[in-house]
């Protein structure tokens, strides 16, 4: 009996070391994983996935190549008036602020002692023309020789061009405005005694206006006679235009840039000489520009390259030549043509030869 509980106890020992070795490997046979097909499939899906990318489609548009800087407004004419001669102001004949036109007396001065001059000449050119008459008829005759003519005829002209003189002079007690214009502030009044260093107002003519700025010597080449300029300030709302007209044959040594005058209307008169304005100067126009944006184009040591996409989606490498750039596009001088698609985004990731998903933008 005892022998036979040995023998039971030893199958059970042996039963449970059986178990103790067979379980685990059993519990792990049937813990695999086997896919089904559906997460087979979202598997290949996801390694085969494309990457999505943004692309543009080239079109050709208007690029106008503006410039801008800072200038400052100067009137069409102005000058401070002065009079020519020394003489009592004897009568003011304008208003501060007052528009006038070119030739009208603005202030008098006292002439009394020249008109007496002028009327004292008048006279003695009567006399002499009456000798003058009378001597001609006497050398007809040969009564007197020529000389003797020659002497009253000189007296005579010599008369003519006095009065000539105090006419000029009675002229220049007239102090009359010079072009159409506005008169400033008056500096004298009247009773007054005033020279040629003594300012009388000032006018201005400020319709038109002139505009005056400069620009880098680099694009003095792309100046021309005519060019357009936009130009605003502060106070002013939109844009306005102007032409240049003319600019300096000459670089400035100091800060290497040429300047510029172009001119425009200014009939309502909010632009006023000294005031300052920002300025677009356009320096050229392309009808058929190509553009891309610039986070499209990649720089290297050589140049400069983008991306394309053909229609299935493969993307190729592409050397281009730059031209002009604006605040988000730069022009493609040579590499492209219209109707091509550019990656602008993913081109940091693409590789020649890969294919992506192509999503087009306008």
């Amino acid at each position: 009996m005892k022998k036979q509980t040995k023998i039971v106890l030893i199958l059970a020992i042996g039963l449970v070391i059986a178990i103790i070795f067979l379980y685990p490997r059993m519990n792990w046979n049937n813990s695999v994983h086997v896919p089904s097909s559906t997460e087979t499939k979202a598997s290949a899906a996801t390694s085969g996935s494309l990457l999505p990318v943004d692309v543009l489609e080239i079109k050709t548009e208007r690029l106008e190549n503006n410039l801008k800087v800072t200038g400052n407004v100067l009137p069409n004419e102005s000058v401070e008036l002065r009079p020519e001669i020394s003489g009592l102001v004897e009568s003011i004949n304008f208003k501060e602020g007052q528009f006038v036109k070119k030739g009208t007396p603005l202030v008098y001065l006292n002439d009394d002692e020249l008109s007496a001059q002028l009327d004292k000449l008048e006279f003695t050119k009567k006399l002499y023309e009456g000798q003058e008459k009378r001597q001609k008829q006497l050398l007809e005759r040969e009564a007197i020789s020529q000389e003797e003519y020659d002497v009253i005829l000189n007296q005579y002209n010599t008369t003519l061009a006095d009065i000539r003189l105090v006419k000029a002079q009675l002229d220049k007690m007239v102090i009359r405005a010079p072009f159409n214009g506005v008169l400033g502030l008056r500096r004298i009044s009247e009773g007054s005694v005033i020279g040629s260093a003594d300012v009388i107002a000032n006018i201005v003519n400020i319709d038109p206006i002139k505009i005056e700025f400069s620009i880098p010597e680099r694009y003095a080449n792309q100046v021309t006679i005519g060019s357009s300029i936009q130009f605003s300030n502060n106070e002013s709302q939109g844009m306005e235009s102007g032409k240049v007209y003319a600019y300096e044959p000459i670089i400035d040594a100091n800060t290497r840039t040429l300047k510029l005058r172009a001119i425009s209307p200014n009939k309502d008169r909010k632009f006023l000489p000294g005031m300052f304005v920002g300025i677009q100067f356009n320096l050229d126009v392309e009808e058929e520009a190509i553009l891309v944006p610039s986070e499209a184009l990649i720089p290297e040591l050589d140049g400069y390259k983008l991306y394309l996409a053909n229609k299935e989606g493969l993307v190729m490498e592409r050397k281009v030549s730059i031209g002009m750039r604006t605040e988000r596009n730069v022009q493609i001088t040579d590499g492209l043509k219209p109707g091509e698609f550019v990656l602008t985004t993913g081109v940091l990731q693409v590789k020649d030869g890969m294919k992506v998903k192509m999503n087009k933008i306008n």
